[in-house]
């Protein structure tokens, strides 16, 4: 593990072979070289020699009727090949994740600004581009819904009056996507009881996943009347469910494979340019490639759900949680894409890892005329782990409590019970993680400060001050805080959810070798699956030689990269086959040599027995017949929350991080510098540590970015305010503080060697830790994110501090 990195194992596990390469060690990823020299191929470089350029004619609107589409004008453009409307579309007219409410093209209304009007193909993107700016359409605005009180107001619009989806029974309101309870005690009588209450009034603002590679994709017509789709996504088969009933064609005509994905992050769940791109490939008979820009790239994909949240936490005097009320509302913006389940997962994990035995939780999502929302690193889990770790701090102050101690006091551990009645059954360690962060040591202070080699005077390191390289300040008003926080995130798709992987595996004899193969439909965003599949390739198989093949549509699906759920379920699916493949070989070696039923494995190459003599080379045992074979794995099954009172088996596995934040605040100026963020995470068992540390290292650095830098902004319009990168600031190398981890490996008997997904939780902790260590610098509230520097400093009249 890289240095400041310490790792809690318990006794090594009996796994399969010892092949350098397998489970538990450091493997290098086979991307990882072309990525940082520049030559890998992402899905924006692919080309055909034939292909035209698509375009996206986009609402200015975020919501009118439309009068009337005039594309004259752009069809008379040189180069263009093609111009379509809602008018023109084959079959299905709508998709959606959940619900399908989306328009493929808007038709009579549009509902947010961005939202696709008519598509364009030509022989190039400039002429693409200023032939869908001659598309006349005619617009009447309409009143826009853009929160809560518009959203729900007597005479408010509604914005899907046709709805039949299975939640809409469950509202008060059509322009509620889904509401989900969490009832477990008696809130009101332990009300009465508590001798310390404190509430408060949260806000999260909206996030974007701000990956670096844009949306993008080669659709080709072929030679059957189908088409195959080349497309950076992250569920290749939701893709496909979607994509076959849009085009009118059967399902085995429509073909995807996974293009080079530049990050994901949630956003690629849903559809953006696929089913646009294979409609103008079905209509001109050529190749279109898509490319979005980073302005369209802003309007093109989901967004983090804004929220509101409104908690109240009582305790006795020793700070033992006794009851917690909350509200949650989240912002789904105008089409429903994943709101049902980042609302069940805000409601049942809106109380933090604590044990509180009396609960009343409510989280609705809404529809508006604000950008859709969707998956985001997160999902949900994030915005109510910043409220009730806030409510955490506030409560241990009104106590004279240790915030950290307040937190031990009332950590859930494993056999604890989830205020949805689901029983943790395997290892959380939330008290531990806690006392980890905070044994670490504190990074020194002041260390801008310098001294000059030579002459002995005195300096200053800008780069270490808040402000950095812009030179704000020299170390004056600069005061440091420390904070600390801790969440919980649920692992795979949850409520009932069929959720599955599958992988097909090939065992054979090449030039004198044992070789496997390893296909599946699994997106690699990023995360580095395709390793891990090597790597457990390797320890069943006892191989050295893997060969990972492109993800496509022809295996089964391998559901989506999301929810910390591809090395659990797709990894699962890889090590159940190659499990299946290793017995297959076995049982030939038994009638083939009459090996004992109980004692050989796979190792090195070859056949091993229980002593350690070899029986037999791999090579000799397998001639000229391949062994191939395609499983599915599953997960133990969740239930549906009950829509009255939350209570369900309604999640698979849970996953814990704690983080302590060491932050330093030019109160003059607002600026913040966050100089350490250190985490302790039981990530089950490593497969592969150093990329368990990149995991923790990127889901704490996205949340460093909404603690304190990251917000689209929406106004009362509906309209973006800062669709580009010099305006919506991301972190970078520069922002980046010290990361030193702690990583525990208590295995859940449940999941496949013991793992836990290990991507999200870090995303939900960093941002309040970072935001608690704010607070004890400048003593301000601090009830939203990401927080600004008007929020650090007193404005007069005007404007300045």
């Amino acid at each position: 593990m890289s240095r400041g990195t310490r790792t809690v194992r318990p006794p090594r596990q009996a796994l399969g072979g010892e092949s350098p390469g397998g489970v538990g060690e450091s493997v290098e990823r086979p991307d990882g070289i072309l990525k940082v020299t520049g030559e890998f191929a992402y899905s924006s470089d692919l080309w055909h020699e034939d292909m035209l350029w698509g375009h996206t004619l986009r609402s200015p609107h975020a919501h009118a009727r439309i009068l009337a589409v005039d594309v004259a004008e752009a069809l008379a453009v040189p180069g263009v090949h093609c111009v379509l409307t809602h008018a023109d579309l084959p079959a299905a007219t709508h998709y959606g994740l959940e619900i399908q409410d989306q328009p493929v093209l808007a038709k009579d209304v549009v509902r947010y600004e961005g939202e696709p009007v008519a598509l364009v193909a030509a022989d190039h993107p400039e002429i693409a581009r200023r032939a869908a700016a001659l598309i006349r359409v005619d617009y009447r605005e309409l009143p826009v819904v853009h929160d809560e009180a518009t959203a729900t107001a007597p005479d408010a619009p509604v914005l899907h009056p046709d709805r039949t989806d299975r939640h809409a029974a469950h509202v008060t309101h059509p322009n509620i996507v889904h509401r989900q309870p969490v009832l477990t005690g008696d809130a009101d009588a332990a009300a009465r009881a508590a001798d310390v209450v404190v509430t408060g009034e949260y806000e999260v603002g909206m996030q974007d996943q701000a990956f670096l590679g844009p949306e993008s994709g080669l659709a080709v017509p072929a030679e059957d009347g189908g088409v195959d789709l080349h497309v950076a996504t992250q569920w290749l088969h939701v893709d496909h469910r979607q994509l076959a009933p849009v085009l009118g064609l059967p399902p085995e005509r429509v073909r995807l494979t996974l293009a080079g994905v530049g990050g994901a992050f949630g956003a690629r769940e849903d559809l953006s340019m696929q089913a646009h791109a294979c409609l103008l490939a079905l209509r001109t008979g050529r190749p279109v490639k898509i490319v979005y820009n980073r302005h369209e790239s802003f309007f093109g994909h989901v967004h983090r759900h804004p929220a509101k949240l409104s908690y109240e936490h009582g305790a006795t005097r020793d700070g033992r949680l006794l009851y917690v009320r909350a509200r949650i509302v989240l912002d789904g913006g105008a089409y429903a894409s994943s709101s049902p389940a980042v609302v069940g997962n805000a409601a049942s994990l809106g109380l933090g890892p604590y044990e509180v035995p009396n609960a009343h939780v409510e989280a609705v999502a809404l529809y508006t005329n604000n950008p859709p929302c969707g998956a985001m690193r997160g999902f949900g889990a994030v915005q109510a782990c910043f409220a009730y770790e806030a409510q955490m701090d506030k409560l241990a102050a009104a106590l004279g409590l240790d915030p950290v101690e307040l937190r031990r006091r009332n950590a859930m551990s494993q056999g604890s019970t989830m205020p949805t009645g689901q029983l943790v059954d395997s290892p959380a360690p939330v008290a531990e993680l806690l006392r980890l962060v905070k044994a670490r040591p504190l990074p020194p202070e002041r260390q801008w400060e310098t001294v000059d080699a030579a002459t002995g005077a005195p300096g200053v390191d800008v780069r270490a001050l808040p402000g950095g390289l812009s030179n704000a300040g020299h170390g004056e008003g600069v005061v440091r805080g420390v904070g600390y926080a801790v969440g919980i995130k649920n692992v795979g798709f949850s409520e009932g959810f069929d959720d599955y992987s599958t992988a097909r595996v090939r065992l054979e004899a090449i030039a004198g070798e044992p070789v496997a193969t390893v296909h599946t439909a699994m997106a690699e965003v990023g995360q580095g699956g395709v390793t891990v599949h090597a790597q457990i390739a390797r320890t069943e198989l006892g191989v050295t030689r893997v060969t990972i093949l492109p993800a496509d549509t022809s295996v089964g699906s391998a559901g989506s990269t999301s929810a910390s759920r591809q090395t659990y379920m797709t990894g699962g699916a890889v090590r159940d086959t190659c499990l299946a493949v290793r017995a297959e070989l076995l049982r030939r070696g038994r009638e083939r040599y009459g090996w004992p039923e109980v004692g050989p494995r796979l190792e090195g190459g070859k056949v091993v027995a229980a002593d350690g003599s070899v029986l037999a080379p791999l090579v000799d045992v397998l001639g000229d017949e391949a062994i191939e074979l395609e499983l599915e794995f599953r997960h133990r099954p969740t239930q549906p929350f009950d829509p009255v009172t939350g209570q369900g088996f309604g999640h698979v596995q849970y996953s814990f991080c704690a983080h302590r934040a060491v932050v330093e605040v030019d109160t003059e100026l607002g600026l913040v510098k966050v100089v350490e963020l250190a985490a302790a995470q039981d990530v089950g068992k490593a497969v592969n540590p150093r990329a368990v540390e990149g995991q923790i290292h990127g889901g704490s650095a996205q949340g460093l970015g909404l603690a304190v830098l990251e917000e689209i902004v929406v106004g009362g319009d509906g309209r973006i305010r800062n669709p580009s990168f010099t305006d919506y600031l991301i972190p970078t190398i520069l922002d980046m503080p010290s990361m030193p981890l702690d990583v525990l490996e208590l295995a859940d008997e449940h999941a496949p060697y013991g793992l836990r997904g290990i991507g999200e939780a870090p995303t939900l902790s960093a941002t309040p830790a970072i935001v608690a260590a704010v607070r004890q610098a400048t003593g301000r509230a601090l009830h939203r994110v990401p927080v600004r520097p008007e929020h650090l400093v007193d404005l007069g009249q005007d404007g300045v501090a």
